[in-house]
């Protein structure tokens, strides 16, 4: 059940962040389609990526972190191409739309624990 709040929770971020990005499009935007994108992302951040943070630790290392946000944006264009619906324009605006995505996903997680607390 937490897992499934946890993709609609993604997939609301997904919805917000590509409307306030002009750069990132999800076609009419359509719940199914942002569903199917933070469930692609769910999936590529659970197995791609441990393998390329590992492959990158020098780099990553040497620019303190900073390097984990090209592989988000790698991440995101991978969706892209991955998911039918959804478009990004390129390298910048999938990095923007990463930073965005996370603070939306905070935000709205963030009023799910308040939520939970107050029951």
């Amino acid at each position: 059940m937490n897992f499934i709040i946890k993709i609609i929770i993604s997939t609301l971020a997904v919805l917000i962040s590509a409307y306030f990005l002009p750069g990132v499009e999800i076609v009419n935007n359509s719940f199914f389609t942002a569903l199917l994108v933070a469930a692609v992302l769910a999936f590529l951040n659970a197995i791609v990526k441990p393998a390329m943070i590992i492959l990158t630790i020098p780099i990553t290392f040497i620019t303190f972190g900073f390097f984990l946000l090209v592989i988000n944006a790698l991440m995101i264009l991978l969706a892209a191409r991955l998911v039918e619906g959804f478009h990004v324009d390129g390298f910048w605006h999938a990095l923007l739309f990463s930073l965005i995505l996370s603070i939306v996903t905070s935000i709205l997680e963030g009023i799910k624990k308040r939520d939970e607390r107050t029951q």
